[in-house]
């Protein structure tokens, strides 16, 4: 038995899933072009790192990985499932793991 690809969302699926991922999120969620994205500061390189291998932790257990860069506090993440070609439920689920990893506001 083969495992099935997710499937691509369609816009008013982004939109809903959208809308509630940003419910009380400590994150600020956007898609741009075909990718559920978000920039975050924290106070120091430390923490930036620190919570960069947190993310790490929830997307080897969901074997979906972020497009990700850090520059000193700064970390700015990109979801997209690659095979599918665009958003799927998987780009969701990953960001409500990270949501979960960030009690408080960011910029």
């Amino acid at each position: 038995m083969s495992v099935s690809e997710p499937a691509l969302l369609t816009a008013l699926e982004q939109k809903s899933l959208l809308k509630f991922l940003n419910l009380d999120s400590p994150i600020n969620w956007r898609i741009q072009e075909n990718t559920l994205s978000c920039e975050l500061k924290f106070e120091n390189f430390e923490q930036a790192f620190g919570f960069m291998t947190r993310c790490a932790e929830q997307a080897e257990l969901l074997n979906h990985h972020p497009d990700w860069r850090n520059v000193y506090s700064r970390v700015w993440i990109s979801l997209s499932t690659h095979d599918a070609g665009g958003l799927t439920e998987l780009d969701f689920r990953l960001a409500e793991c990270i949501n979960a990893l960030l009690p408080y506001q960011h910029s």
